[in-house]
């Protein structure tokens, strides 16, 4: 009895419990996923779209679970050492790049700090992602995205924008979809979209940091203050 009893020392949180959870799900899943891909090319040409069919829908239950894991670690405590904001930003932006530059839309970083996050370097580049591929998807052709970086005495401010060419209105989530199958892609894409969203306030929110959304506008204001672990600068704020 002693050794069972010393067994239950310490019980799994609740988080734990889901994240173990989640990671057995995820297993059989990726073995499904591979066992379909594997089968794929050795069936007749209707089996194969069945196949495609399933191994789409594979892929979308392995995302969720990707982003249910994300959600639960977003809300680990913040790190012991602040992280700079700044280069962060710019290293995102820059693998970024290339998916704006596929849809034709132009990303740039303007002004500077020398800002710093108590938060896990991983989780704000996670951040940063969603924030600004949120911002990608929703933006016609011809678009520019930019992010003004500054700061001052309360601490950093980073403000995200989009100026869309002349004419053009924001399609909204389900864009111009015909048919059934069209909005329940956008349908799930926007599912996704929000998760992606709830993620990077919820990493953000837990270093001290306040994230909010313009209201009838594609962009955002996230507000650092000094408490947070932001450095003095010398640049102006915005």
């Amino acid at each position: 009895m002693s050794a069972g009893a010393g067994s239950f020392s310490r019980l799994p949180c609740d988080q734990e419990v889901l994240g173990e959870l989640l990671h057995s799900l995820s297993q059989p899943l990726t073995s499904l996923r591979c066992s379909l891909e594997l089968s794929i090319d050795d069936l007749a040409e209707q089996q194969q779209q069945t196949v495609s069919t399933a191994l789409l829908q594979t892929d979308a239950v392995i995302g969720m679970i990707q982003l249910m894991r994300e959600y639960l670690d977003a809300d680990q405590r913040p790190a012991h050492h602040p992280v700079a904001l700044m280069p962060v930003l710019r290293s995102v932006m820059e693998d970024i790049s290339s998916i704006a530059a596929v849809r034709s839309i132009r990303i740039h970083v303007a002004g500077t700090c020398a800002s710093e996050i108590r938060v896990a370097e991983p989780r704000l580049r996670l951040a940063f992602q969603y924030l600004i591929l949120a911002m990608i998807e929703r933006q016609p052709a011809g678009s520019a995205i930019t992010l003004f970086l500054g700061e001052g005495p309360a601490g950093a401010l980073l403000r995200a924008r989009c100026d869309r060419p002349l004419g053009v209105l924001e399609t909204g989530p389900f864009g111009n979809a015909s048919g059934n199958a069209r909005l329940k892609r956008d349908s799930i894409g926007a599912t996704i979209r929000r998760v992606r969203m709830a993620i990077a306030v919820r990493i953000l929110a837990g270093a001290g940091a306040f994230l909010a959304f313009d209201d009838g506008a594609p962009g955002f204001v996230l507000r650092i203050p000094r408490s947070c672990g932001v450095k003095p600068g010398s640049s102006s704020s915005i």
